[in-house]
């Protein structure tokens, strides 16, 4: 066992529980959820949460809720609205969070905060994102309305580029080759397939009744996928570059969430902890190569803790892009068995706003399994940030 205190100061901090819906493929179309509400997502996670621990609604001190796009269905406070629509009291409150991709993983964060700082004993952290119903997009429309973020002051500073180009940045900064990304992506549908097979999501996953049947996997996942495949795909961003949307997350629907409390608290109520939250943190990069921010998040969390890559039984570092995480291998080499073991978002999906703590989700379920103990998490998110969880599993 790696001895290692925990960094946050105040009340040690445990994970209840930690759960998520299958992630739908965004599509108005084909979209498994394309006639749910997000409300009906992220309250179907509240309710699987509170179902499986027997926690009181009203116990529930508080809710943190990420969301990249809070606009039409998912703005005016979807955390709140969606624990509303489920029927819990109106006692609870809540806030949202948006961090871009990094918004359920802060959520998270905010809401072990809160415990670790005595404000609560119990708090929900999660996130949820339609981008089916609410594009993601959106928030340029509203700039389009409303003026433009980045006004001529600011560009003045920084010629900003869309995530898919900073991908291509980062191929062509660590010499990332095509066939090396396609290779990465044909793995992550590889390892997702084998694990939905050996029924290794069973544990983490919210089943939701949709389209005319009860979704228990992902959408996005292609057994199939192989070289050749991903070889005759056009790349998306470049003419002449290498990011295809082979090599990309697919844009996603789902929600997630985890409940954070004191030992006393989940004790009270005969939950058992399955997990310590050790250490957690958000760095920030530069905004145009915007999408290394895992390489000093995992850096900077690992030192503090005094740490090793090695030390860490499991990572998930989520799949923006192939040549995110092979960048971030490249500077940290770890032992690429031990990351992102059951795939990740090129093949699950990317529901940007609850991909954090879907990430927590899976990570924490692998540790049991294995009955490994120290995991990480970690994200690139827009506009130049990335984040990082250090949790310990507990035994049993």
């Amino acid at each position: 066992m790696v001895k290692v205190s925990a960094r946050l100061t105040g009340r040690d901090v445990f994970i209840g529980e930690a759960l998520r819906t299958p992630m739908g493929r965004a599509s108005a179309e084909k979209g498994w959820f394309r006639d749910l509400h997000p409300n009906e997502l992220l309250g179907a996670v509240y309710t699987a949460l509170l179902t499986s621990t027997g926690v009181v609604a009203a116990d529930v001190e508080d809710l943190v809720i990420g969301c990249t796009a809070p606009f039409g269905e998912q703005s005016r406070n979807i955390g709140r609205n969606a624990w509303l629509q489920a029927g819990y009291p109106p006692s609870t409150p809540a806030v949202d969070v948006n961090r871009r991709c990094g918004s359920a993983q802060t959520a998270a964060a905010m809401a072990a905060a809160f415990v670790a700082s005595g404000m609560h004993d119990l708090v929900i952290g999660g996130g949820v994102e339609s981008m089916t119903r609410v594009p993601m997009n959106s928030p340029a429309k509203i700039s389009e309305l409303y003026g433009d973020p980045w006004p001529p002051e600011l560009r003045e500073r920084y010629d900003f580029v869309g995530q898919g180009e900073s991908a291509e940045l980062i191929a062509d900064r660590w010499g990332i080759t095509r066939e090396e990304m396609d290779a990465f992506a044909v793995e992550s549908h590889a390892r997702a397939a084998a694990a939905v097979a050996g029924g290794r999501f069973e544990r983490e996953m919210v089943p939701i009744e949709a389209d005319g049947s009860l979704r228990t996997t992902d959408q996005s996942i292609r057994p199939g996928t192989n070289l050749d495949a991903l070889a005759g795909l056009k790349t998306v961003f470049r003419e002449d570059g290498r990011v295809t949307a082979g090599s990309s997350s697919p844009m996603s629907d789902g929600a997630s969430a985890a409940l954070f409390g004191t030992r006393e608290a989940l004790a009270e109520r005969g939950i058992r902890p399955r997990a310590r939250v050790l250490d957690q943190l958000t760095v920030g990069v530069d905004p145009i190569i915007m999408l290394t921010g895992p390489i000093p998040a995992t850096q900077l969390i690992l030192e503090r803790n005094r740490l090793t890559i090695d030390d860490i039984d499991l990572i998930e570092i989520n799949e923006a892009f192939s040549s995110v995480v092979l960048a971030w291998e490249r500077e940290l080499s770890p032992d690429m068995a031990r990351v992102n073991v059951n795939g990740g978002a090129i093949a699950l999906g990317h529901p940007v706003g609850a991909t954090g703590t879907r990430l927590i989700a899976t990570l924490l379920a692998e540790l049991e399994r294995r009955d490994a103990e120290l995991g990480l998490v970690t994200m690139c998110c827009g506009g130049g940030l990335g984040t990082a969880t250090l949790i310990q599993r507990m035994a049993a």
